[in-house]
């Protein structure tokens, strides 16, 4: 009889068999096999929220399977993620199927390679209830706001509205920067440069001040004074400072800045990084070395690496770059104080297995991550960037004036002495290195060639991206890093925020939200009372807190206030202005409003009960119909996924799920599609246009 190992995938277990060989039985949970049913709020509120679980729809014959193999095992071990999330799904399994939580079953990978699987294998554990408790904290507060509060958010705003307990967090964050921006007041300011020769060296420096300190200039006048101040001067520089400076590398990754760095320099969504990152770490068929993890596990908030990953990179360091690339003392960097420390941070299991070696066998997502972490973590481990630097002070001189009256220029530059980490790696992306002319000295004259104003405006701040957002809440300590993909796409897919570029901007109907959550349940989005939250979850998770007494301090006084609020808003309803068209309605005349049923969006006459007009809401394009040229429009499929098809349906039967784009064919004028890859391509038959193939014979023929 073999042992059993339960994990949560298949290909985390396909990349086990490789190292356990066949004296294991090694199957999938594929996830949660348990969980609070979504069709009520399975919690128990009146009996210390006791929860009621059930085995999740579709997974019935996966438990008898389960129960079959535990029955034909000798010993079973527990081998879910390394994380609150997979402890709970370890003790959800156990309890399933009849295990004893007092047997040392459960074991963990922090990588999946032979060594990390043979350490985990040889270190069984008890399954941690103090991290079991927190999760179930966790996902027993959020059951709560969800189903208490969604309901009444739905019924005063718009139907199928939800109000989740960190999303509305973001949320707020999200449009409390959106009323900074509207709020903003540009102020003029403006700046004086002065281009200056020496010995035919020609350098740029700004104007600082006078003989009282620096100077602020706001108008063109303020400009102009010491413009005409300057006539007829002599410069000099008055004081040169040479040294040098290091440029430490960056720490390791941990969740959140991967997932701002793959957005920052690949473009990836959040989800979309971990989805990648998870696939790393699970395992990837590599020839030479069969199925293996290629990263540590990718949900940590920890900064530590283990001393024989820093013994691997020291010594491909010198290997690779020459010895002079080591730090004279190793590099450790510090975690944050609310940083779970269970994980390593963020890095390739095996350093030697270098990006370049393995591209041919990862996808081409797979290989830029791979390529992100693998840099990253090699050159946290390297030597600092030495700089030469000079900064100067230039003056100037009237003959006639007073020499304590005088007006300051500075200019400073530096110059890479030594490469260090960034022969690798830069987390600033410094491409231009400014530089000043060699040979300047003190006291040495200038000639002033030309000065240049110029007008500048203050600039209202940004609005977030998904890389300054998960920045913003890991600062702030609300929800956890693991957490921030899932907490973004869901309220963009909510339509409480929509995407510009990078951009994310909360929709009228987003802040009506957060303006109602902001009057009426103040803590619900408040970022302090938020990470209080988390440190409480925390302290639960290490055994310092009873879990069941930390959600009594929230809900009692959260269930209060939501009856006071309920009793105070009867019969109120909140009208959106989005909602509104100008499609009038065909009985009575009125502007007809957007409504949400059932099945998504409809039109409805805002003069219900007295007129009852409903119609189809359609979403139309810029496209037609490559068939018969009518209005190409948008659809939902029954598992709510968009298609394209035209509006003559059912005469025509168009369909497609590829975009319509503006563009026009050049072959035949009628409307482009852009499909997977990127490839625009004309949807006619008979003309079969393609964008990628045109740009080929465009080369063909320039050939």
């Amino acid at each position: 009889m073999a042992d059993l190992i339960i994990v949560e995938s298949p290909s985390k277990a396909k990349t086990l068999k490789n190292y356990l060989g066949s004296g294991y039985n090694i199957v999938a949970s594929k996830g949660h096999i348990r969980d609070l049913p979504a069709a009520r709020l399975s919690v128990d509120v009146k009996h210390d929220f006791a929860p009621k679980y059930s085995i999740v729809k579709g997974k019935e014959k996966l438990v008898k399977e389960l129960k079959a193999a535990v029955a034909e095992s000798d010993r079973v071990y527990l081998a879910t993620d390394p994380d609150r999330e997979g402890e709970a799904i370890s003790w959800h399994l156990a309890e399933i199927l009849g295990l004893d939580l007092d047997d040392e079953n459960r074991v963990t990978f922090n990588e999946i390679t032979k060594t990390g699987v043979k350490n985990g294998m040889a270190n069984p554990r008890r399954v941690d209830l103090d991290l079991v408790n927190a999760q179930q904290a966790r996902r027993i507060l959020d059951r709560l706001v969800g189903y208490k509060l969604s309901p009444f958010v739905s019924q005063k705003i718009r139907r199928g509205l939800s109000a989740g307990r960190v999303q509305s967090v973001a949320l707020r964050i999200i449009t409390d920067r959106e009323n900074e921006i509207r709020a903003f007041v540009p102020e003029e300011y403006w700046t004086l440069e002065g281009k200056f020769n020496c010995s035919k060296k020609t350098f740029v420096a700004d104007f600082y001040g006078d003989e009282t300190g620096k100077i602020e200039l706001k108008t063109e006048a303020d400009v102009n004074s010491y413009i005409d101040r300057l006539e007829g001067a002599s410069y000099y520089i008055s004081s040169l400072k040479n040294g040098t400076r290091k440029k430490n590398p960056a720490p390791p990754f941990i969740t959140s800045t991967l997932q701002q760095e793959a957005s920052k320099r690949l473009g990836f969504r959040a989800e979309r990084t971990m989805k990648i990152a998870q696939e790393l770490y699970e395992g990837l068929n590599i020839p030479g070395y069969g199925s293996i993890g290629l990263i540590t596990y990718m949900r940590t908030d920890s900064l530590r690496v283990s001393e024989e990953a820093r013994a691997s990179a020291k010594e491909f360091i010198a290997k690779t770059y020459g010895e002079k690339y080591n730090p004279d003392k190793p590099n450790y960097y510090k975690s944050r104080s609310n940083a779970q420390d269970g994980h390593e941070a963020i890095r390739p299991s095996t350093i030697s297995i270098t990006p370049e070696s393995i591209k041919e066998s990862l996808s081409a997502e797979q290989y830029k991550l791979y390529s992100l972490i693998w840099k990253r973590f090699l050159a946290s481990m390297m030597a600092s960037c030495v700089h030469n630097t000079s900064k100067l002070e230039i003056r100037s001189t009237h003959s006639g004036v007073p020499e304590d009256k005088y007006c300051v220029f500075t200019a400073s530059g530096y110059s890479v002495k030594f490469d260090g980490f960034t022969v690798l790696y830069n987390a600033n992306d410094e491409e231009e290195k400014s530089k000043l002319p060699e040979g300047l000295k003190a006291n040495d004259n200038l000639k002033l060639k030309d000065l240049g104003k110029n007008q500048h405006f203050t600039q209202a701040p940004p609005r977030y991206t998904e890389e300054a957002l998960i920045k913003t809440l890991e600062e702030n300590g609300v929800g956890r890093p693991s957490t921030y993909a899932t907490i973004i796409s869901t309220i963009v897919k909510r339509e409480y925020v929509s995407r510009k570029s990078k951009q994310l901007i909360p929709t009228e109907l987003g802040e009506a939200i957060v303006g109602l959550l902001k009057d009426k349940f103040k803590n619900i989005v408040n970022v302090k009372f938020t990470a209080q939250m988390e440190l409480g979850l925390d302290r639960v998770g290490e055994g310092e807190e009873d879990y069941v007494k930390m959600l009594h301090s929230f809900y009692d006084d959260f269930d209060k206030n939501l009856q006071k609020v309920k009793s105070e808003m009867d019969g109120v309803k909140i009208q959106l202005k989005e909602d509104e068209t100008d499609i009038p309605c065909e009985k009575c005349g009125r502007m007809m409003v957007i409504k949400t049923g059932r099945f998504g969006k409809f039109l409805a006459c805002p003069g219900y009960p007295e007129c009852k007009t409903t119609k189809p809401y359609v979403v139309e394009t810029e496209a037609t119909c490559p068939i018969c040229g009518g209005k190409v429009i948008s659809k939902k499929s029954k598992r709510g996924y968009t298609f394209f098809g035209c509006d003559n349906w059912p005469e025509c039967n168009f369909m497609t799920w590829d975009k319509p784009t503006k563009e026009k064919c050049p072959n035949c004028g009628k409307s482009l599609f852009k499909g997977k890859g990127g490839i625009v391509s004309c949807l006619d038959e008979k003309c079969g246009y393609k964008a990628k193939e045109a740009k080929s014979r465009k080369a063909k023929n320039e050939e």
